[in-house]
């Protein structure tokens, strides 16, 4: 992609899936990348070890950091941020992929357990976004922030409440920054997955069954992987995409095209 060689990037939540396919596929690009985890170091370690063999493999040169921090917590955020800025001196994008979920009857949904999804997707993404906004307006030269939403940003998801409330928050988010840093040079997209394989998905990846409960309502037929995800992370953040800002890129087979409208049904 066309502008990244050199460039330096954030990825939270990048020990595994499509946080670390993003960290990778940058790496391979030739950015310098800032792996972020929250618990799984191991994980964390695999990234960095990927990362720098596909970047070697594409002939860069780069430089990689692992750093543990809650994106829910606001001290933890602004630290990551520091150690990155005080290590490259700048920051060139930051990309929100951190998240968790949990399903549970909305009517049955403990409170602790709602406030923790909303903390980590929605407040954490938002005070990710806040900080790396503050480092880009210091700098000569703007940013890029590209928040990992889901289909479910737009398509209800039953018995997951605070994971859907938390993903359409995110795509306003995405626009309301867009529109009001725009100005500044500051472009904010967001990549939204259908039903991707990841190692979170596994339950009904490897099961033959639910494989093809999934796959029967994705136009395409398939689920996308975390690689698929990663080239439009990489396309949204590269100079071959510097006229978008304020969008969410589905990548999902189709899945928002509602599948069960494949065929004539209405009067």
């Amino acid at each position: 992609m066309k502008g990244l060689k050199g460039k330096t990037a954030i990825v939270t939540g990048a020990s595994s899936g499509i946080g670390q396919a993003i960290a990778i596929r940058l790496a391979q690009e030739g950015c310098h990348v800032a792996i972020n985890y929250r618990s799984d170091l191991e994980g964390a370690q695999t990234t960095e070890t990927e990362a720098l063999s596909r970047a070697k493999a594409a002939g860069h040169d780069i430089q990689t950091l692992i750093v543990q921090a809650d994106v829910s917590q606001v001290d933890d955020i602004i630290a990551l941020m520091t150690k990155v800025c005080e290590t490259w001196g700048t920051l060139d994008m930051l990309i929100n992929n951190a998240g968790i979920q949990t399903e549970t009857p909305s009517h049955e949904v403990a409170t602790d357990d709602f406030d923790k999804v909303i903390d980590v997707n929605l407040r954490g993404s938002y005070l990710c976004a806040r900080e790396a906004i503050q480092q880009f307006l210091q700098q000569a030269k703007p940013g890029v922030i590209i928040n990992v939403s889901s289909v479910h940003e737009v398509i209800p998801r039953p018995q997951y409440i605070s994971y859907s409330i938390s993903k359409g928050g995110m795509g306003n988010m995405t626009r309301t920054l867009a529109l009001e840093y725009a100005k500044s040079g500051i472009r904010v997209n967001a990549i939204a997955p259908g039903a991707t394989i990841t190692p979170i998905n596994q339950d009904w990846v490897e099961d033959p069954e639910k494989k093809a409960e999934v796959n029967k309502h994705i136009p395409m037929g398939r689920a996308g992987t975390s690689e698929e995800m990663a080239a439009a992370a990489a396309f949204l953040v590269s100079e071959e995409a510097t006229d978008i800002t304020g969008h969410t890129l589905y990548i999902d087979g189709g899945l928002t095209l509602y599948a069960d409208f494949r065929e004539p049904w209405s009067a």
